[in-house]
């Protein structure tokens, strides 16, 4: 590969990169796509669902020519118990149009939206690794990669690494995170009949069904998926890194033990696993999200620790980013300015859009995971709802105002009594209101 220039160069060709690339290049200007996969989404993961909103404001209803799997109609919330499950769902056939978001696969969703920025006019440049950023005066001109002469030049350097981002690292801007601001997630693509999955998810034709489940995690702070795809179930569960080394449990039999549970083995009963795959998530959110830009680069995506876990959104949010800083080079590439002055305004932008507003309402997650017990939170509680709600619907004789004392009292104990009960209450309340 020959020294080149170019007006942008992407490090990254997932949602974030495609979206910056696809973004520049429909604007004009030259832009290298550089991906370390074999192709895009090779080396990608994520528990499958895409919004349709972010990328629609990029590609108008893109949702009719991407490789989707289902359209979600309902979205349900488990609090598992050992053998049970406090449930809430939401179905509403106003999701079907406009549509609200899909299920989908990213070996296959990579490849297309990287495609799109191709046909753009964007350069891939795959099977490539960047070792390093090339300076020049203080300022980032091009990248070094692990290719003979493979030294590109450009005007701005757009980084979308992932979650390591071995680059933000050199800036000094994406610091090494600390065991409990990443949760490492195993999934499982699970094969089923299509006809078994919409009739053991109350679905018709392409219709899906997100489920989102908390406990039954050994204790350890956590969230699982079950997401269904056409004819296979995308299954998984993310667990915070700092637990996984205090209680020595390796992450896949986390997984392993959830899916024996009774709510999930039904669901997944008769199914082969046709793919098992690992991935760091941030979870740092607003707290740990570093400076977006400075002399000649931009950082987006996962890189920039752009993942709302409350609300399981990180693809939609790579999505607005990459547009984002892709309208910003254009801006900078008219003015012939790439300083931090110019690039400057991709901070501001995003601090204006809904990534900093939704991240910076759920600052305070992050900080009550750490203050309070796991144990607490992710096992003693969810079981304690479930006997209580067991005890509550059960009809033995026992009076009911017995029955209401009883589980006020199930929850009391679980939590550590009264006032860590209403300490949890409102530390809770406060870190979902921002």
């Amino acid at each position: 590969m020959a020294e080149e220039r170019f007006d942008a160069i992407v490090v990254g060709a997932g949602p974030a990169g495609s979206a910056a690339a696809y973004t520049m290049a429909s604007g004009g200007l030259k832009v290298a796509l550089i991906e370390r996969g074999e192709f895009p989404g090779a080396k990608n993961v994520f528990g499958g669902v895409l919004y349709r909103k972010q990328l629609e404001e990029l590609i108008p209803e893109w949702w009719k020519e991407a490789p989707i799997e289902r359209q979600i109609i309902e979205q349900r919330m488990w609090i598992l118990g050992k053998e049970s499950a406090v449930t809430f769902s939401h179905r509403n056939e106003k999701y079907k149009e406009p549509p609200n978001c899909f299920t989908g696969l990213r070996v296959k969703f990579d490849q297309w939206l990287a495609g799109k920025a191709e046909k753009a006019g964007a350069v891939p440049i795959y099977e490539t690794v960047v070792t390093e950023l090339i300076h020049q005066n203080g300022k980032v001109v091009g990248v070094r990669t692990d290719r003979e002469n493979g030294d590109l030049y450009g005007d701005i350097v757009i980084l979308a690494d992932g979650v390591n981002s071995l680059l933000g690292k050199s800036l000094g801007v994406h610091k090494e995170w600390a065991p409990d601001e990443v949760s490492l997630a195993v999934k499982e693509i699970i094969a089923l009949p299509k006809e078994k999955i919409q009739d053991r998810f109350n679905l018709d034709d392409n219709e899906g069904c997100t489920i989102e489940f908390i406990g039954d995690t050994f204790g350890m702070a956590g969230l699982g998926f079950i997401y269904t795809n056409q004819d296979t179930i995308s299954l998984g569960v993310g667990v915070m890194v700092n637990d996984l080394k205090k209680k020595k449990i390796k992450p896949y039999e986390v997984l392993d033990s959830i899916k024996q549970h009774p709510s999930i083995r039904r669901l997944i009963q008769g199914g082969e696993v046709k793919e098992y795959s690992g991935h760091l998530i941030p979870e740092g959110g607003f707290t740990s999200m570093p400076p977006l830009s400075g002399d000649g680069w931009m950082i987006c995506g996962d890189a920039a620790q752009m993942v709302n876990a409350v609300h399981r959104e990180g693809t939609n949010l790579a999505i607005a980013s990459g547009k984002i800083a892709g309208e910003i080079a254009i801006k900078a590439h008219q003015a012939g300015d790439y300083s931090i002055r110019a690039l400057g305004e991709y901070d501001r932008s995003v601090k204006s859009s809904f990534i900093h507003n939704d991240l910076k309402k759920y600052r305070g997650i992050h900080g009550l995971f750490k203050e309070m017990n796991s144990d607490t939170l992710f096992g003693s509680l969810p079981q304690a709802l479930n006997d209580a709600a067991y005890e509550w619907l059960l009809v033995d004789g026992v009076f009911k105002k017995e029955k209401q004392r009883k589980a006020v009292r199930t929850l009391k104990s679980a939590a550590g009594g009264n006032m860590e009960l209403l300490r949890l209450g409102l530390k809770g309340w406060r870190a979902i209101n921002g």
